[in-house]
């Protein structure tokens, strides 16, 4: 899938390492940079891929998603809001199946820098009663960071719902995540002061992780940093063979090659107020280790 994203012809070269182009009439924003590629879709500025030079790509995307208007992308970072979850429709919020505006775009030696908005509009209201703005800014070069700001006078869940791009989901462990969890799946809050390592299907909001993540890849000898910035919760997910085979876009092996480690703001949901945003930002790196 990624491959065919950067053969597409380009539509408008916005600047020379930002180009725009399209799955059929589905609009991409792709990213050629000496220091990393990328691709932002237009709908739900939704960063579908990040890989710095040298580096097997950090984000999974699914070889079945579908690039289709109003349909959700499986993988990249979905920006998750208003409301996080299946506590409302569409699940997980309006945010990402919207267009976006790309309102900014600058580059430098060190990599791509790209602001988008999404603002209320009569379809909004219908689905929820606030005036806002979003912004969301994507530094793209050796490190990912995304920021998303909130302005308006309400609260929101969300999450910047990070599918990482893994070796073996049976070999991975994640540490930096705290005791405290709920465990979406049996419905109870538990404590266990160890590291994450999936087994099977998994679904935890972790609420008192640290500052960062860690997510550790033997197999291929890397560590993905994620840092965590104005978060509440940390959500852990991986669908697991049963969901993952039932999944249209997701596909039977799907699962083993993917882990979502999910910045958000559940527990203590964004506040805007007064004319001051809130925010909730991730800063994503890669380093390599050995394995002795």
């Amino acid at each position: 899938m990624l491959d065919k994203i950067f053969s597409l012809p380009v539509v408008e070269q916005l600047s020379p390492y930002i180009s725009q182009r399209n799955i059929d009439d589905f609009p991409l924003i792709v990213v050629s940079h000496p220091k990393a590629r990328g691709v932002i879709s237009i709908q739900g500025a939704h960063l579908i891929t990040w890989q710095p030079n040298n580096e097997k790509p950090v984000l999974w995307v699914s070889d079945n998603s579908l690039f289709r208007a109003g349909t959700a992308i499986r993988g990249g970072i979905p920006i998750c809001w208003p409301w996080f979850g299946p506590s409302a429709a569409p699940s997980h919020g309006f945010a990402r199946i919207l267009p976006w505006e790309l309102k900014a775009h600058d580059e430098n030696e060190n990599g791509v820098i790209l602001t988008f908005t999404l603002q209320n509009s009569p379809f909004t209201h219908k689905l929820w009663p606030h005036e806002f703005t979003l912004i969301a800014r994507f530094k793209l070069g050796e490190t990912c960071e995304i920021e998303l700001e909130s302005h308006g006078e309400y609260q929101a869940t969300c999450a910047l719902h990070s599918y990482f791009n893994v070796s073996d989901i049976n070999q991975i462990q994640v540490s930096g995540l705290g005791a405290h969890f709920i465990d979406s799946l049996a419905d109870r809050e538990l404590y266990l002061d160890e590291d994450l390592i999936f087994r099977g299907r998994t679904d935890r909001i972790y609420t008192e992780p640290d500052d960062f993540s860690l997510l550790r890849d033997p197999l291929w000898k890397r560590t993905i940093e994620i840092h965590h910035y104005h978060h509440s919760d940390v959500v852990c997910w991986n669908p697991g063979a049963a969901l993952s085979s039932s999944m249209q876009d997701m596909g039977k092996e799907g699962y083993k090659n993917m882990a979502c480690i999910e910045t958000a703001r559940i527990n203590n949901p964004l506040r805007p107020k007064n004319g001051n945003p809130d925010r909730l930002s991730v800063v994503i790196r890669c380093r390599k280790f050995s394995r002795e």
